[in-house]
């Protein structure tokens, strides 16, 4: 009976154990896919569907969405672009539901580039839901200033008509 009661115990320990582990595991996966929502890759197709179809009204600003935006254009190779990009998801996050970040590879994206006039990266494209975008280069001396970048511009272009 004692062995019985050993090897149940240990059975069930394990069980738990393993589910606890999977639970861990899920609530991990979940997290990277909420992360991953925050900030999104936007290619041509959907920047000209969510955000300006430039091919449509080449001449004239239409805003497509129904909230403002932060375009981030980047290269995987670009040292401040590594840096900017996670100071830039955290920010994100903590405006989530006011604004939507979208990531726009200039490598891959050659044509989005050209448009914007992209020269120097990061470039940040502040969109908000009426008026005039707003773009801007280069990040801070520090990340500290770099985050203070992004939310002084979010609350003075972006949500400024939104308290």
């Amino acid at each position: 009976m004692k062995q019985f009661l050993i090897l149940f115990t240990l059975a069930f320990t394990t069980l738990i154990s393993c589910a606890g582990e999977n639970k861990a595991q899920s609530a991990d996966k979940n997290n990277k896919d909420n992360a991953e929502k925050v900030v999104s890759l936007i290619n041509k197709e959907q920047f000209l569907k969510e955000v300006w179809n430039y091919e449509q009204s080449p001449n004239e600003w239409k805003f497509l969405g129904k909230k403002p935006v932060i375009i981030d254009f980047y290269a995987d190779w670009c040292g401040p672009c590594k840096i900017a990009g996670p100071i830039l998801e955290d920010v994100a996050k903590e405006y989530d539901g006011k604004l939507i970040v979208y990531k726009i590879d200039t490598q891959h994206e050659r044509e989005l580039a050209g448009v914007f006039g992209i020269t120097s990266i990061p470039a940040f494209l502040y969109i908000p839901v009426e008026g005039k975008p707003m773009m801007t280069a280069g990040i801070g001396r520090s990340k500290d200033q770099t985050r203070q970048m992004f939310v002084d511009n979010i609350e003075s272009h972006l949500l400024k008509n939104k308290q």
